[in-house]
């Protein structure tokens, strides 16, 4: 895992992220405008179908959307997505987000988040749009704060 850097906010996100852990979303790769993240699909996160709820498709692309977009020490947030569902998956795979930097200029930026299964057919494509804030991350104890609770949105 990449070392806490104040200067890169997707470092310090990472250590107090309880969505993440809620989820079992684990980063495989970070660097400024780049995340890799993982996610094993449970028997809780599939709907009435039986097929893995859209929902949290769009939870693990959204959070690799957000370390990606988290590049310097100010708070990036999105000011839009969307998401287009590619194929079906269930209980028992093993999901990847890709996401890359397209564009960027001034505070807005375009990123694009890959998912794929663990056969690396496309399970869904992402694009979120981030807007950079005048806001430095919030100052959080990550031992402090229990798990569940909330931490920096």
């Amino acid at each position: 895992m990449t070392t806490r850097d104040d200067t890169w906010l997707a470092t310090v996100m990472a250590e107090t992220d309880r969505a993440k852990e809620t989820f079992g979303i684990e980063i495989a790769e970070l660097e400024r405008g780049r995340a890799v993240l993982t996610m094993d699909i449970t028997e809780g996160m599939v709907n009435g179908f039986g097929i893995t709820h859209g929902g949290l498709v769009f939870t693990l692309a959204d959070t690799a959307f957000a370390y990606a977009c988290n590049e310097d020490a100010h708070v990036t947030v999105a000011s839009g997505a969307d998401i287009t569902f590619a194929k079906a998956t269930h209980a028992g795979q093993t999901l990847t987000a890709t996401a890359e930097r397209r564009w960027k200029s001034g505070r807005n930026g375009i990123y694009d988040v890959s998912i794929v299964d663990e056969t690396g057919e496309t399970v869904a494509e992402f694009r979120g749009r981030s807007f950079s804030t005048n806001r430095t991350a919030p100052s959080i104890d990550p031992a402090a704060t229990p798990a569940g609770a909330g931490g920096p949105a």
